[in-house]
C-alpha cells in the first residue's frame, strides 16, 4: 500500500503553532500519529511532499523528524519551501538513514519509480516575479533530471512535488508538460492551505495523468491512499 500526505509543519522544538490557519489545526500532530499508526504496516510506502519541519538547522528538526522515523511504514520525503533545514540531500541522508530523501532523484518501490524534486509557483497574473522565473525553470530543469533518472529504472513513474503543477487557474505548465512527455502516472503534491486554496490545486485526471493534492488539512489530517 502506498499512502502521501504533506505539509506536516512538526514544530516541537521551536513551538511554532498552525492553529493561526484554523482551530482544525490545533494539536494536528497527534491527529496525524493516531491515523498513520492505525492504518500504515511496517511494509507500507508513506510519500510526504515537503514542508516538513520549521527548523532553521539540520540539528533543530531532529525532533521533527524522529517523530516521523518512530512511525510504521518505509517514508520518503521531499523538500519543501520552508523546510530551511534540509540543507543537502547528502546532509540528511546521512544524519537520517532511516528515511529516504528526493532531491531531483528517484528511489524504486516495487514496479514504481517515485522522484521528484520541490518545484515552484507557476506563472500567474497576481505574483510572478524575476526571482520566480529564475526559480520555475531551475526547478523545470531539476524535474527533467528526475524524470530522466526514474525513466531508466521504470516505465511506471509518481512524481511527488512539494508546491502546485499548475497556477491558480490551472493552466498548463512546464511541469505538466514534462509529465506529459515522460508519460507520468500520477503527480503528488501539497502545499495549498485553506478552503479557497484547495480550488487552486489541479486534482484528478488530465492526459492520462492523475494529480493528487494531499495537504494534510485537506486530508483532515488523514492519509491518503495512492495506490493499493
Amino acid at each position: 500500500m502506498i499512502y502521501a500526505i504533506g505539509d506536516l509543519h512538526l514544530g516541537f522544538s521551536n513551538d511554532k503553532p498552525m492553529n493561526v490557519f484554523g482551530k482544525n489545526w490545533d494539536k494536528h500532530y497527534i491527529k496525524i500519529k493516531e491515523d498513520w499508526e492505525r492504518r500504515v504496516k511496517d511494509d507500507d510506502l508513506v510519500l510526504v511532499p515537503g514542508d516538513i519541519s520549521w527548523a532553521m538547522k539540520l540539528e533543530e528538526a531532529k525532533k521533527d523528524i524522529d517523530f516521523i522515523k518512530r512511525l510504521p511504514g518505509r517514508k520518503i520525503l521531499v523538500k519543501g519551501n520552508h523546510d530551511y533545514w534540509w540543507s543537502s540531500l547528502n546532509k540528511v541522508s546521512t544524519m537520517y538513514k532511516e528515511l529516504e530523501f528526493i532531491q531531483n532523484n528517484s528511489i524504486i518501490y516495487n514496479d514504481i519509480a517515485i522522484c521528484g524534486t520541490r518545484g515552484w509557483i507557476c506563472p500567474n497574473k497576481v505574483k510572478f516575479t524575476e526571482d520566480d522565473e529564475k526559480l520555475y525553470y531551475r526547478e523545470v530543469n531539476r524535474t527533467k533530471i528526475a524524470l530522466d533518472n526514474a525513466r531508466k529504472h521504470a516505465d511506471k513513474i509518481y512524481v511527488m512535488t512539494h508546491f502546485p503543477p499548475t497556477n491558480d487557474k490551472l493552466e498548463p505548465s512546464e511541469f505538466t508538460k514534462l509529465y506529459d512527455e515522460y508519460n507520468v502516472d500520477k503527480v503528488i503534491y501539497g502545499h495549498l492551505h485553506g478552503k479557497e486554496s484547495f480550488k487552486m490545486g489541479l486534482q484528478g485526471i488530465r492526459d492520462d495523468v492523475e494529480y493528487i493534492l494531499v495537504s494534510c488539512d485537506y486530508l483532515d489530517f488523514k492519509l491518503k491512499i495512492i495506490d493499493k
